[in-house]
C-alpha cells in the first residue's frame, strides 16, 4: 500500500468518527500544551533572574551581613570598603527593597518596587541619570526625602511634564504610613519600560528605610562593584576576613560573585525544566494509552475489513503500516491543536503574569511534538500487530 493511500484512508477512518477521534487525542493535546506552557513561562521567569543578574555585569559581589549589636556596621563596611579597597573596588550599596503604593495627585501606582541604598547604587547597578541629579552622599548623612525615579515610573506620573523639584507620596504596603519624597532626577531607560522590568523602580536613600519598611527592618544586603574581574577574588578574601573579625559569633556573613550565583541558577533552571517537563510528558504517556485503547477498538471494528484485504493478498506489514499510520496521524493531529493551545495559553498567561510577551520555548515545543508522535508509533505498535495477525478465514466470519 502506498503512502499516500493510507494516509487518506487513516484521514477518513478518523474523520468518519469526529467525537471519538477529538477524546482520543485530549491526552495528547493536554499533555503537549502543558510542556509548552510549564516549559515556556518557567523559561521566561528565569530568563528574567538571569537578566537582572547579567546586568550586573560579571565584576560584581553580592554580601550578606547581619551583627546582633552593631547598628553601624553598613556605614562601617562601607569605610572599610572605600579605605581599604579603593584600588579595586568602584562603589558599595546596601541593598534594600520595600513595595509600597506611589501617589501623585490624581495617579496611583500600586505595588511598586521601593528600593533603597547609597550614593553607589547607579555605580554597582549600571543606573545612567536621564534628569535631573542622583542621591548624594549628603542625601545619606541628613536623611532627606529624596528620590530618583526609574524611568516606567516617571512616565506613568508624569508624562511629559518635568518631574525634578515635585513631590510624590510613598504608602509603604506594612505600616500604610504616607510619606513624602522630593523628585531630584530619572534614570535612563534600559529595559523597555515595562512592568517588573529595571525600569520600574523608585531609588531612595537606604536611611530612609525604617520609614518605608518599618522599624524592625536591619539592613544586611550590599552590593559591591569591582574594578574588573580578575579583582573579585582578592576582595571575597579580604571582605571574609574583616566581617570574621568585625562579627564573629555576633551575627552571620557570606559574600558571592555574581557568576557564581548565575552558574548556580542556571543549573538549577535546568533541573527545573527538566522536572516540569517530565510531570508533563506523564499527560502524554496517558494520551499514549488513549490512542492505544481506541486502536484495538478499531480493530475489532474493522476486523472484515482486515480479513478481506489478506485475502486478497495483503501483506502483513502492509496491515502494520495501515494501523500505525493511523495511530500516528491521531497523535501528530494532537501534538499540533497541543502546540496551538499552548502558544494561546502561554502567550495570556504571559502577559497576565509577568505583563511582557512570552513565546513558547521551542526546544521543549518540539521535543514535545517529537515524543507525541512517538507515543502514537509506539501505544499503536500492539493494536496494528494484533490485526496484521488476524487469520483471513477467521476474519471473514466476524459479524
Amino acid at each position: 500500500m502506498k503512502l499516500i493511500q493510507a494516509l487518506r484512508m487513516s484521514i477518513k477512518a478518523i474523520m468518519s468518527k469526529k467525537a471519538r477521534s477529538f477524546l482520543t487525542m485530549l491526552g495528547i493535546i493536554i499533555g503537549v500544551a502543558a510542556v509548552v506552557v510549564l516549559t515556556s513561562l518557567t523559561q521566561a521567569q528565569n530568563e528574567m533572574y538571569l537578566s537582572q543578574f547579567r546586568r550586573m555585569g560579571d565584576n560584581t559581589l553580592s554580601m550578606y551581613a547581619y551583627a546582633w549589636r552593631q547598628t553601624k556596621l553598613p556605614g562601617e563596611i562601607s569605610d572599610f570598603v572605600k579605605t581599604e579597597l579603593a584600588d579595586l573596588t568602584v562603589g558599595v550599596t546596601p541593598e534594600i527593597q520595600a513595595w509600597g503604593k506611589i501617589v501623585y495627585e490624581s495617579k496611583t501606582i500600586e505595588d511598586s518596587r521601593i528600593l533603597l541604598g547609597s550614593s553607589d547604587y547607579s555605580v554597582c547597578y549600571d543606573y545612567k541619570i536621564d534628569i535631573g541629579r542622583d542621591i548624594s552622599h549628603l542625601d545619606i548623612i541628613q536623611e532627606n526625602n529624596v528620590v530618583v525615579l526609574g524611568s516606567r515610573i516617571k512616565d506613568v506620573l508624569f508624562n511629559f511634564r518635568d518631574p525634578i523639584g515635585q513631590y510624590i507620596t510613598i504608602v509603604n504596603g506594612q505600616s500604610n504610613k504616607p510619606v513624602k519624597f522630593e523628585v531630584v532626577g530619572v534614570y535612563k531607560q534600559r529595559q523597555g519600560n515595562q512592568q517588573w522590568s529595571l525600569d520600574d523602580m523608585i531609588l531612595a536613600p537606604y536611611t530612609q528605610m525604617r520609614a518605608l519598611t518599618g522599624p524592625w527592618q536591619q539592613v544586611d544586603s550590599y552590593v559591591l562593584k569591582a574594578k574588573d574581574i580578575e579583582s573579585a577574588g582578592d576582595i571575597k578574601e579580604k571582605l571574609e576576613s574583616f566581617l570574621a573579625g568585625k562579627i564573629g559569633d555576633d551575627g552571620w556573613y557570606s559574600v558571592n560573585i555574581s557568576n557564581e550565583w548565575i552558574d548556580s541558577l542556571e543549573e538549577m533552571n535546568r533541573s527545573q525544566t527538566i522536572v516540569l517537563a517530565g510531570i508533563a510528558a506523564i499527560s502524554l504517556i496517558v494520551g499514549g494509552i488513549g490512542i492505544m485503547n481506541i486502536m484495538l477498538v478499531t480493530v475489532t471494528e474493522r476486523t472484515r475489513e482486515i480479513g478481506i484485504r489478506k485475502a486478497i493478498g495483503a501483506e502483513r506489514r502492509s496491515i502494520i503500516a495501515q494501523f500505525l499510520i493511523e495511530a500516528s496521524v491521531l497523535s501528530s493531529i494532537g501534538g499540533l491543536l497541543g502546540v496551538l493551545f499552548g502558544f494561546l495559553i502561554t502567550l495570556f498567561w504571559g502577559k497576565m503574569t509577568f505583563n511582557i510577551l512570552v513565546l513558547p520555548w521551542w526546544p521543549m515545543t518540539i521535543a514535545a511534538m517529537g515524543f507525541a508522535l512517538v507515543m502514537g508509533i509506539g501505544f499503536g505498535l500492539y493494536p496494528a500487530a494484533k490485526a496484521s495477525r488476524l487469520q483471513p478465514v477467521v476474519a471473514l466470519r466476524n459479524e
